[in-house]
């Protein structure tokens, strides 16, 4: 690559990483989740807003190159920092998780958890006849993973936007931030394993039925082995005396367990997202020394990589081609719906009162985060078309711009999130990640 190359490579990463902590700034002024303009800031950059109000331009920052050979050369560095933003993403994610989820408010946790999520799952599957999957149909055909996709779609909680919008409203400390978080935590580790299937299907091609077999049980069992076998490891290898890196570079030996994770995964034809998110969710077992370096990734991660990623998200995005109204329309609402119902139901049943259950509804609605990577993992697999892809990361920015409203005028009313009807809240101990 040469200086020119160079030069204007960077200034398209300039471009889109100013852009996306500007717009997400002015997003989270607005107390807005600031993925939301991260997202939108790659909207404006991209053929949706710029490209088409004023082609010339674009052209001239994002497709002059210096020639076909420099212009593959551009998408390949950003697919890859693309690529290592979502990577990261997950590997938060993941930590988060962990850290996140404690063993109090189990029963509440379990009505929500199953009700809510497991039954809209049910149900989409089970109402296959009557969803048109032949319009949300990508290049690889494969009916089975565009289902289990719309249904985690339904089902799906973004464990970062709403624990975002849970801190901004100053209520993360509380028990309806508890329940929230434990039922979001919950639903990332069955879903992601779920997408990790029907992404192992739609890689399948022509393999035989057997083929197929041995692909979704190597899935599983990693999934298995990155849950319950790899976390006590991971703990016992931090410790050990001869393990230099783990004692002289804590930021360095988290880096080589997610690419080690990774290239596991590579090899055994593994989705790569669902490997990052289990790295970070195994790294902290019972090593609270490590998280000085994985706060320190995490921080430099969300000042670079994460911002470029939805940056890239929203330049994908091409509202005026791939955009359909009527798809929006639909599964906006059928999906909502659906989920707010479930939710409300699980609540209910929990024993709650009908504000806390529309409460825990509303939150839990909100998509953000993973909504977009469940789009970007399954358009780059084949399983979905452009306008789904689309409909999925707009749904994912509009619930969670519902879920953020109505918490803060809820809270506006002087109203509680949760009542205390119910048992109270037992004692968290000191120095849990949520009191």
């Amino acid at each position: 690559m040469s200086n020119a190359e160079f030069g204007s490579l960077t200034f398209e990463l300039f471009l889109l990483l100013a852009t996306a902590h500007l717009v997400g700034w002015l997003f989270g002024r607005l107390r807005q989740p600031p993925v939301v303009g991260e997202i939108l800031a790659g909207i404006l950059l991209g053929p949706s807003i710029l490209g088409y109000f004023a082609p010339a331009i674009s052209k001239a920052i994002f497709a002059s190159g210096i020639g076909a050979a420099s212009r593959s050369s551009h998408e390949t560095v950003i697919g890859f920092l693309y690529n290592l933003g979502l990577l990261l993403l997950m590997f938060v994610s993941g930590a988060q998780a962990r850290g996140i989820f404690t063993p109090h408010d189990r029963r509440e946790i379990a009505w929500l958890g199953i009700v809510g999520t497991g039954l809209p799952f049910l149900v989409v599957m089970a109402g296959h006849k009557w969803i048109p999957l032949d319009a949300l149909m990508g290049p690889a055909g494969q009916r089975v993973s565009l289902l289990l996709v719309v249904a985690i779609a339904v089902a799906v909680t973004s464990i970062p936007v709403i624990s975002r919008i849970l801190y901004d409203l100053g209520v993360l400390h509380t028990r309806f931030a508890r329940l929230v978080l434990g039922v979001a935590v919950l639903e990332d580790i069955a879903l992601w394993a779920v997408l990790a299937v029907a992404t192992a299907l739609a890689g399948s091609g022509g393999m035989s039925g057997r083929g197929i077999g041995m692909h979704v049980l190597a899935t599983l069992a990693y999934f298995w082995i990155g849950l319950k076998v790899a976390p006590p490891m991971l703990r016992r290898l931090s410790r050990v005396r001869w393990n230099v890196v783990a004692h002289t570079s804590p930021v360095g030996y988290v880096v080589v367990i997610l690419l080690a994770y990774v290239g596991l995964a590579s090899l055994l034809d593994v989705s790569l997202v669902f490997a990052a998110f289990l790295a970070g969710f195994g790294i902290l077992a019972d090593a609270p020394h490590l998280c000085d370096a994985v706060d320190t990734l995490r921080d430099f991660s969300f000042a670079v990589f994460i911002p470029l990623y939805f940056a890239v998200v929203g330049f994908q995005l091409d509202l005026t081609k791939t955009f359909s109204l009527t798809i929006l329309a639909t599964f906006l609402i059928a999906g909502c719906a659906l989920k707010f119902f479930t939710v409300g139901l699980g609540a209910r049943l929990a024993g709650f009162a009908w504000l806390d259950a529309v409460n825990l509804a509303v939150a839990t609605n909100a998509r953000g985060g993973p909504g977009i990577v469940l789009a970007s993992v399954a358009y780059d697999a084949g399983i979905i078309n452009g306008a789904f892809f689309t409909t999925l990361v707009l749904v994912a920015i509009l619930t969670s711009q519902a879920a953020g409203a109505w918490l803060k005028y809820v809270l506006g009313k002087g109203w509680d999130l949760l009542s205390e009807q119910r048992a109270k809240p037992r004692a968290v101990p000191a120095g849990s990640p949520i009191t």
